[in-house]
């Protein structure tokens, strides 16, 4: 990459799928074409079934499709193929790189949780990830947080692979620069976006500003 973009991730619940469809689309008309912006959206719903997951990839997936913007299902490389999804965000525990990539071919995109671990980024760079995500670098209330990472991590991570990395985990339009200056090509935004005081359109010129500068 050679501009910084936003990697979205919905919240983790979704009480009105028409209504947070329509903000996307505003999210998406905010950014397109600027400094921030949008690479892909990762679904990630949390305690809800699997129907759930599915009716809301199939709101959603047009919506990308239509903005050029990826669609990614958290976790679940079986929905991400059912869903016709664009890829799949696995973490250490949600099976390896080469179950999903036999589950969703060589053109589905595939991103693997590494924490702060340069280890279990060379693993999945050298089992075929399409990106890698270090994190948590903030305090976040998104999910739990068992592993802190240094930004120091992207610095070296840019300068030894060449497998695209996105920093994850309570990151503000204020603490994005810093991020991307360190090496991370993509920042992964949730509640700094969906939470925003003024409303997501406002989130996302938030960072718009903030990576343009």
């Amino acid at each position: 990459m050679t501009d910084p973009a936003l990697y979205l991730i919905t919240p983790p619940k979704i009480a009105d799928l028409p209504a947070f469809a329509e903000e996307v689309v505003r999210v998406f008309g905010t950014s397109a074409g600027t400094a921030a912006d949008v690479a892909c959206l990762q679904l990630r719903l949390k305690d809800v079934g699997d129907d759930e997951v599915l009716r809301a990839a199939e709101t959603l997936l047009p919506l990308c499709a239509q903005a050029g913007v990826g669609l990614l299902i958290n976790d679940r490389a079986d929905l991400a193929k059912k869903a016709g999804a664009d890829g799949v965000h696995i973490g250490q525990s949600d099976g390896s790189v080469a179950e999903a990539r036999r589950l969703l071919g060589e053109d589905r995109d595939i991103g693997v949780t590494c924490h702060d671990s340069i280890h279990l980024a060379m693993e999945a760079g050298e089992a075929g990830a399409d990106y890698v995500a270090f994190g948590a670098f903030f305090p976040t209330t998104t999910k739990a947080v068992e592993h802190h990472a240094d930004p120091e991590i992207l610095s070296r991570w840019s300068e030894m692979a060449t497998v695209p990395c996105v920093a994850i985990g309570g990151i503000t339009a204020e603490t994005a620069r810093s991020l991307i200056e360190a090496g991370a090509d993509y920042v992964a935004v949730s509640g700094a976006i969906w939470n925003h005081p003024d409303g997501a359109e406002a989130g996302a010129r938030a960072f718009q500003a903030a990576l343009g500068a």
